[in-house]
């Protein structure tokens, strides 16, 4: 990742099929760090397998684990999903951290829950911004 997330404040926009990570200062047009997950045999797990459930419990651990080494470093950690049920990859991840990476799981300060294929990456990020500006979540 060109961006240094140590103490940063960051959103992480979690799906089944990719995770974008920036810090909240990023200049625009700034490309997020992608994270897809791996199957077993290391190669790409097709949204499909996710959606129909024929995708192992050890390729999304293999992939919480990239997400959560990647944000091992930040100061703050905003999570934005879009799932309900089986398909809510952000509440799975918090399961994650909490059972693997508890000091992850603390640096988790909210998530956001929208419509994450009808917003580009600029319109996630400003989204992401202007919760952390909201005074109620300011320091």
């Amino acid at each position: 990742m060109s961006e240094d997330l140590t103490n940063r404040l960051v959103v992480a926009v979690i799906e089944q099929h990719e995770t974008k990570i920036w810090p909240t200062n990023a200049i625009k047009g700034t490309k997020p760090e992608v994270i897809h997950p791996l199957d077993s045999n290391n190669h790409h797990v097709s949204e499909a397998q996710h959606h129909t459930g024929r995708d192992s419990d050890k390729a999304n651990k293999n992939y919480f684990e990239e997400i959560s080494k990647t944000l091992d470093t930040a100061g703050e950690i905003l999570l934005v999903g879009h799932g309900h049920g089986k398909s809510n990859a952000v509440l799975k991840f918090i399961q994650h951290l909490e059972r693997h990476h508890a000091n992850v799981a603390h640096k988790v300060v909210g998530s956001l829950d929208i419509n994450i294929p009808a917003m580009t990456d600029g319109e996630l990020l400003a989204a992401a911004r202007a919760w952390f500006d909201e005074p109620i979540h300011q320091r």
